[in-house]
């Protein structure tokens, strides 16, 4: 594993790559920790949205959480079901769900959160404290620079005479000996 004193070029060892294998690592440990409480992180991000922000209509709850529709209805039902929301129907403009925490639901989020901190200390058990303030810092500067966005993507491939073709399945191609060659799909590359 890449210590940080060598200086390797290879990908797997820059720091974007270690960020990522940090990110799917405390994913990991936080499901555990939600599936042992009968919960998946749309739970936990339906309670914490409603904590946060109050009451929501149904759909518009369901527009803020990064979840396929369907499922976060389902774990909307799971949690009115399991008395962590209330449902009222309210005519306003017509006739709409709106969703609210319980104090149950409360309680239900506070232990969520300790499970939160409990997944951060086992994850940074081997930093000091002054590590873990350090690591914070930079990584609230990551976050900001990120969310800023960070300019133009590069071209991939561009300089070599590939071309990216247009339609529904992009892929790369480069004329080689009065033939193209395929790549093979990919993810819009210039932004």
């Amino acid at each position: 594993m890449y210590d940080g004193r060598n200086g390797s070029s290879s990908p797997f060892e820059q720091t974007v790559y270690l960020l990522s294998e940090a990110g799917r690592a405390a994913e990991r440990l936080l499901a555990d920790r939600l599936d042992h409480r009968g919960m998946t992180s749309v739970h936990r991000a339906l309670l914490s949205t409603l904590a946060r922000l109050g009451p929501h209509g149904r759909d518009d709850l369901i527009a803020r959480v990064t979840a396929p529709a369907a499922e976060a209805d389902r774990a909307l039902d799971d949690l009115v079901a399991a008395e962590l929301l209330r449902s009222m129907v309210v005519h306003i403009g017509g006739r709409q769900e709106v969703l609210t925490i319980t104090t149950v639901g409360r309680s239900a989020l506070d232990v969520l959160h300790a499970d939160a901190s409990a997944t951060q200390e086992d994850l940074l058990a081997s930093l000091t404290k002054g590590q873990r303030v350090e690591l914070n810092s930079l990584l609230r500067r990551v976050c900001a620079t990120a969310a800023r966005g960070v300019g133009p993507r590069p071209v991939l491939r561009e300089s070599a005479g590939w071309t990216l073709t247009a339609g529904p399945r992009r892929t790369w191609t480069r004329a080689r000996e009065g033939a193209d060659a395929t790549a093979g799909p990919v993810a819009e590359a210039a932004g």
